[in-house]
């Protein structure tokens, strides 16, 4: 399944891995919001946690043809993801995700595995308004 990614954290544009994953993969870039979901401040980076009526900004990340494969490879390898892993600390889903239009688009989201999830809604810091960018200007 040929998916955009709806990224929140690290990849967002101006961030570290931006330039080293997406820099020259992408056809297209735009402001997202995935519904249904909160964020977390990890050690580092955010964890996005499903949780209903929750919301988290960021951007919807189409990959050019030619790149899909590859890219989608380097960003399961860098949100340590593999499926069926039991020690995954995110898990790749397919989502709806709102473009600035107020149209859905089906899009890959890296969401925290259900273990991680569990100890963040314990003990995480939530980041209010679920924008990363803004938490950490």
């Amino acid at each position: 399944m040929t998916l955009p990614f709806f990224v929140y954290g690290t990849l967002l544009p101006g961030e570290h891995n931006h330039d080293l994953f997406l820099r020259g993969r992408t056809a297209a870039e735009e402001p997202g919001r995935l519904t249904g979901a909160v964020l977390y401040d990890g050690p580092g980076y955010p964890y996005a946690v499903e949780e209903p009526g929750g919301v988290v900004c960021g951007e919807l990340v189409t990959a050019l043809p030619e790149a899909y494969e590859e890219l989608l490879g380097a960003l399961d390898r860098l949100e340590e993801f593999v499926p069926g892993g039991p020690g995954n600390l995110y898990e790749r889903v397919a989502r709806e995700v709102e473009r600035p239009d107020g149209t859905d688009v089906r899009a890959w989201v890296y969401v925290a595995a259900p273990a991680v999830a569990a100890q963040l809604r314990a003990r995480g810091r939530l980041i209010a308004g679920g924008d990363w960018r803004a938490a950490h200007d």
